[in-house]
């Protein structure tokens, strides 16, 4: 247990962070989710101009590693242009 005013302070914000980037994770995933099970192209194009956007945010505040979010953003894209075709 911590026994400085800093440490349990750092135990507090941790927490508040981990909860923070839980909910932002699960949230992308939810957005991907429903853009994966996407048929229409036109609504998939918007969908993913906005996960994307939700990808960059989290390799920007570390959550995911930069390389995670192009893979996953790239994957996606493959996704999309399948539609069209």
């Amino acid at each position: 247990m911590a026994n400085h005013k800093s440490a349990k302070k750092r135990i507090r914000s941790n927490e508040a962070k981990r909860l923070r980037n839980r909910y932002q994770l699960k949230s992308t995933r939810t957005f991907v989710k429903r853009l994966r099970e996407t048929k229409d192209h036109a609504e998939a194009v918007e969908l993913y101009t906005k996960v994307a956007s939700m990808i960059d945010k989290l390799a920007k505040r570390n959550i995911i590693h930069n390389k995670n979010a192009a893979h996953k953003k790239s994957k996606l894209a493959k996704h999309v242009n399948q539609l069209a075709a």
